[in-house]
């Protein structure tokens, strides 16, 4: 037997909801909003895609992987790792230690700061972001940048720069171990 409850049951919702002051979206604000979102979904859904059945691995640990190759001495703390790549630190430790069991990243703590670890590119970690890399850029060329134009393009930089702004802005640069 399941824990159904019937709809009657549940007690109706009479308060009041107060909606002064909120800015609602006009009919094509709305419509730019969801294009928006359908886009980002269904780019970031064909590129794991493509990463996973290409290159074994996901955008996640492609990104990890990429941020790692870029870092001096192909090191960053966790810490920043988790925040270059907007994982949350458990998420981060968890993508690290399945990294960590292909080879590709190797983790070391920091020798000024006990709390801090560092994760760090392997030579075969290395290989494998060289080897997915080739798919991956051509897919990225073939879904977002050949559809559009030059100008289009050159836009599209700008909008992503004015949406970091407003949010916060694009992920610092590494931090070292004090």
């Amino acid at each position: 037997m399941q824990n159904d409850v019937k709809r009657s049951t549940i007690p109706r919702y009479t308060g009041g909801v107060t909606t002064t002051g909120t800015r609602w979206l006009s009919a094509g604000e709305q419509v730019a909003w969801r294009a928006f979102v359908g886009a980002c979904h269904s780019f970031f859904a064909a590129i794991d895609t493509e990463l996973q059945r290409d290159a074994g691995m996901p955008l996640a640990y492609y990104e990890i992987l990429v941020r790692l190759s870029e870092a001096p001495d192909h090191r960053l703390r966790m810490s920043q790792l988790a925040e270059e790549t907007a994982a949350s630190k458990s998420r981060i430790s968890h993508a690290v230690a399945r990294l960590e069991e292909r080879g590709w990243v190797r983790r070391s703590e920091c020798p000024t700061d006990r709390r801090g670890a560092f994760a760090e590119l392997t030579d075969a970690g290395y290989a494998a972001l060289v080897a997915a890399a080739p798919g991956h850029v051509e897919h990225v060329r073939r879904t977002l940048l050949d559809p559009l134009t030059d100008e289009q393009v050159r836009q599209l930089q700008e909008i992503s720069e004015a949406i970091q702004a407003a949010v916060g802005g694009p992920p610092r640069g590494p931090i070292s171990c004090p």
